[in-house]
């Protein structure tokens, strides 16, 4: 690989893995808030098969490259942009290319689920900033991916609402002054419905959170709260800390998006209202802090903030999330591709919503986790299950 690290300069120019989904559209939108007090460009787009969005987007923001994974898609658009100078790269090395554009000083991981594993660490290889809206990540790869960062000494800004306001939160005092974290749940679209209640809802019923408007599969792991435990698990790694550490509770409004408490029992919290160009904007200006359009909390309209345990007996994925990173090893990337297989045959309407718990368990049953793994353990774990997964 060649070496792709550079000064940093005033300008911040970033690379958007994932740039036509829910996380990729908003950060562009961010940008283009920012102009005239923060200039940034964009380096480098990559998405999925969404080229007609793709093209929008390289003939407006002119980034070096445009990654597709889909190779079909991305030969489609390689005709389309023509008549551009932004090259076309195509498949995982596409993706891996964008990832570590020479120029670029900040990388946003949103590429959904497992797929973002391989261009993430490469671009920390690379000593590229990593703006983090890929979970799984850090669930699948935790200690290897903390350990490059510290090794490439690159920084590492939570991207998930959740995390980004334990890191804001953190500020007011020390790592050592922590107690333990409080990380909030919307309690997603199916909140005090039972098990029986829970057997024939649909795909569209799923899908309707009830606070946030983001990408599909990520509103199917709230609904069945996988998400999370997933969460769960990326703090712990993010934040140094023990899975007892950290207290899930439903907090129904989404407004305090997660809470510290330190040694002396204060807690702090950072509360705005549910949009993710909050904790990107935090990402792309971090330390400092500029002004947002973002419509703020009025707490006279709020009138008040409810909070809930977690109903861990109807909602089985919390648990099994975190039983997975208790086991350690290779068994949270047992889990999540489980999950990911999971979620898909629920989107195509081939299994029903609490089935997806029982791929979770039935994949953690059935394969034997794998102590220390290297990043090339967790693929092959990866491959291993999707393909158990099948012939369930």
């Amino acid at each position: 690989m060649n070496n792709v690290c550079e000064t940093k300069n005033k300008k911040l120019k970033v690379a958007i893995l994932g740039s036509t989904g829910s996380i990729g559209t908003q950060a562009l939108e961010v940008a283009d808030d920012l102009k005239g007090i923060k200039e940034i460009e964009i380096t480098a787009l990559a998405a999925g098969s969404n080229i007609r969005l793709l093209e929008e987007q390289a003939r407006k923001y002119r980034p070096k490259i445009a990654a597709v994974h889909d190779e079909k898609a991305a030969a489609e658009l390689k005709i389309r942009l023509a008549d551009t100078s932004v090259r076309v790269a195509a498949g995982d090395d596409g993706l891996i290319e964008a990832a570590t554009e020479e120029s670029a000083d900040m990388v946003l991981s949103s590429i959904v689920g497992f797929a973002g594993l391989v261009p993430t660490m490469r671009a920390i290889e690379c000593g590229k900033d990593i703006a983090l809206a890929n979970k799984e990540t850090l669930v699948t790869a935790g200690g290897l991916f903390m350990d490059a960062v510290k090794k490439n000494g690159v920084r590492l800004l939570p991207v998930d609402s959740e995390h980004s306001a334990i890191f804001q939160s953190l500020r007011g005092g020390s790592r050592g002054e922590l107690k333990k974290i409080l990380l909030t749940a919307s309690g997603g679209p199916f909140f005090g419905k039972t098990a029986d209640e829970l057997k024939n809802v649909t795909r569209r019923d799923a899908l309707k959170h009830p606070n946030w408007d983001m990408g599909a599969k990520i509103t199917i792991d709230s609904a069945t709260l996988m998400n999370k435990g997933l969460e769960v698990i990326e703090a712990k790694w993010l934040f140094g800390v023990g899975l007892d550490d950290i207290e899930v509770v439903v907090h129904r409004e989404s407004i305090i998006h997660s809470m510290v408490e330190f040694c002396d029992k204060s807690i702090i919290a950072q509360l705005s209202l549910p949009s993710m160009k909050h904790p990107i904007q935090y990402a792309f200006t971090y330390p400092e802090r500029l002004p947002s359009p973002d419509k703020e909390v009025s707490f006279k309209e709020l009138g008040q903030m409810t909070f809930y345990e977690p109903d861990r007996k109807t909602f089985r994925c919390l648990d099994l999330a975190l039983s997975a990173g208790r086991s350690g090893g290779t068994m949270p990337a047992v889990m999540n591709a489980a999950n990911e297989v999971a979620v898909g045959r629920f989107l195509r309407d081939e299994i029903g919503f609490l089935d997806i718990a029982d791929y979770a368990e039935r994949a953690m049953s059935a394969v034997k986790a794998k102590p220390d793994p290297t990043i090339e353990d967790i693929i092959e774990t990866d491959r291993e299950v999707r393909d158990i997964c099948q012939r369930f």
